[in-house]
């Protein structure tokens, strides 16, 4: 599987878990590091870095971009290895308000 295999099924489950969410795939061309998607949901956010896999190479400027984003909302590394937990979480932050 390819990462833009990965993304798209995750992106599918995604608006399936959140339902009314938005998601914006970012452009790393823009702002070299930023995380492959950002989710809006109710009045939170949160950004994830997708990979293919938990040893995929990481490019420069994605650690410091998925902590700023976990230091001001929500931000993750998520792969097939980790989905679950990550997504986990993930509902517990958005669905903090009782929106789902």
């Amino acid at each position: 599987m390819t990462e833009t295999v990965y993304r798209n099924k995750l992106e599918k489950k995604l608006y399936g878990m959140f339902p009314g969410s938005l998601i914006i795939r970012n452009d790393a061309k823009e702002i070299q590091g930023i995380p492959d998607l950002t989710i809006f949901y109710g009045m939170r956010w949160a950004m994830l870095e997708i990979k293919i896999s938990e040893n995929a190479p990481v490019q420069p400027n994605q650690p410091y971009y998925v902590k700023w984003a976990s230091e001001m909302s929500f931000g993750a590394f998520i792969y097939p290895e980790n989905e679950y937990e990550v997504l986990s979480e993930l509902v517990m932050f958005l669905d903090q308000e009782g929106l789902s």
